[in-house]
């Protein structure tokens, strides 16, 4: 070696391979640390989850525990049953699994209470006569007019769709409903949803021949909901995501009759144009915004929008949901309705896009908005779910261990 040239002696190195030790390593190693400058250090379920104890701990102060354990339990779900499919068997058959249809069953309890208020006050007023009272005839008139009013109180004239079925499972049941089957013509027997998805529809109280629309449409449980009503003249329903789109289209094909879906047109437009589109056209509409999907953050990995690389647009959020909500109020008719939902806890998602909508509505387009009052929904469903009292605008659910739906957060806006 050492008679070689320095040119030489390299040439020779280059031939005869690197002395041990020298050389690069096993191939797995080169790539090592390119894999763990882009590999995720927190999964988002943990970025997620601490993000929630930081700030709905605050929110909701000593029920923020039992939330958070219930996000982290199994989902419970509801049986919508599907009215185009022959539905007698299907609900004999989910009674017969000890469920029932908390819809219809709400106003029947709401009024048994309502009454037996009533009957109270009733008696006592019967107790005072029987101590040597008598009971004049302008009390007697105002007796019965208590009963009147009770039977009229908005909590009973509250309207809920008769045609919307939706079985769960007593509070503490955990029980599993079996997928959905086919009937003869093909049709799916019911939906398995959140239940607390559906109070939105509920809450949107669509009535005859009304044109609705569905401006974040999928993946398509409440548009189904919607169109079991029974009366939509014509629904709308949109959403942005083509592959989103796909799904919808599934749902609809999987559930509704060919003759029905005439009534229904499915776009992929972006949702905060509609106004433009077709602005104050709709009687009644749909805005389920996208959002931090409380559940789905601290339970799943993939589609987390708390990954690194979402933080930019789950910071936006807010902004996005704002501008939905005004072009579902510009779509809507003078008189017309809105409902707003989320699946999130968050106040920046829910009240406060609220509150920034009625007020652009006012000082930039000169519409009042009013805010409903949907406190009724407490009561009628206090059985099913479990509600979050200090909800300044609409209505909370919050996941509860023994009523483990939501959270969804839903409320309703006339154009006025």
């Amino acid at each position: 070696m050492a008679a070689l040239g320095g040119r030489a002696a390299v040439t020779l190195l280059l031939r005869r391979g690197p002395p041990p030790g020298l050389g690069p390593g096993p191939r797995r190693y080169r790539y090592k640390e390119k894999w763990a400058t882009v590999a995720p250090r927190i999964p988002p379920t943990r970025l997620a989850l601490h993000h929630f104890d930081m700030n709905y701990s605050l929110q909701l102060k000593d029920l923020w525990p039992s939330v958070r354990a219930s996000l982290l339990c199994e989902q419970k779900y509801g049986a919508l049953v599907n009215n185009f499919s022959p539905v007698d068997h299907v609900t004999q058959e989910l009674e017969l699994l000890n469920a029932t249809d908390f819809v219809s069953e709400a106003p029947k309890k709401a009024q048994q209470s309502q009454r037996g208020t009533t009957t109270e006050e009733a008696g006592r007023e019967e107790s005072r006569s029987g101590e040597g009272r008598t009971v004049t005839q302008a009390e007697t008139m105002t007796q019965a007019e208590t009963m009147t009013q009770a039977e009229t109180s908005p909590l009973l004239r509250a309207s809920i769709s008769p045609n919307i079925k939706c079985y769960t499972f007593p509070r503490g049941d955990i029980t599993r409903f079996r997928p959905a089957r086919p009937d003869t013509l093909g049709l799916l027997n019911y939906y398995l949803m959140d239940a607390a998805s559906l109070l939105p529809v509920l809450a949107l109280n669509v009535q005859p021949d009304e044109f609705v629309l569905d401006l974040c449409a999928a993946p398509g449980g409440k548009t189904l909901a919607l169109l079991q009503t029974g009366v939509c003249g014509h629904l709308a329903a949109n959403d942005v995501s083509i592959s989103r789109t796909k799904r919808l289209y599934q749902i609809l094909h999987s559930y509704v009759p060919k003759e029905i879906r005439k009534i229904v047109s499915v776009t992929s437009c972006d949702g905060r144009d509609w106004g433009q589109l077709e602005g104050g056209t709709f009687h009644k509409v749909l805005v389920d915004v996208p959002c931090t999907t409380d559940r789905h953050s601290v339970m799943e990995q993939e589609n987390n929008i708390f990954h690194k690389r979402r933080t930019k647009e789950r910071q936006m959020l807010p902004m996005l949901q704002l501008q939905l909500l005004m072009a579902g109020i510009l779509a809507t008719k003078p008189g017309g309705e809105v409902v707003y939902s989320t699946c999130s806890l968050s106040p920046l998602q829910n009240e406060y896009v609220i509150e920034r909508a009625v007020e652009i509505a006012e000082t930039q387009f000169n519409i009042s908005i009013h805010v409903e009052d949907l406190s009724h929904f407490r009561t009628l469903f206090q059985d099913t779910f479990f509600f979050f009292s200090d909800c300044r605008l609409g209505e909370l659910v919050l996941p509860h261990l023994t009523a483990n739906f939501g959270p969804m957060y839903f409320c309703k806006l006339r154009r006025m």
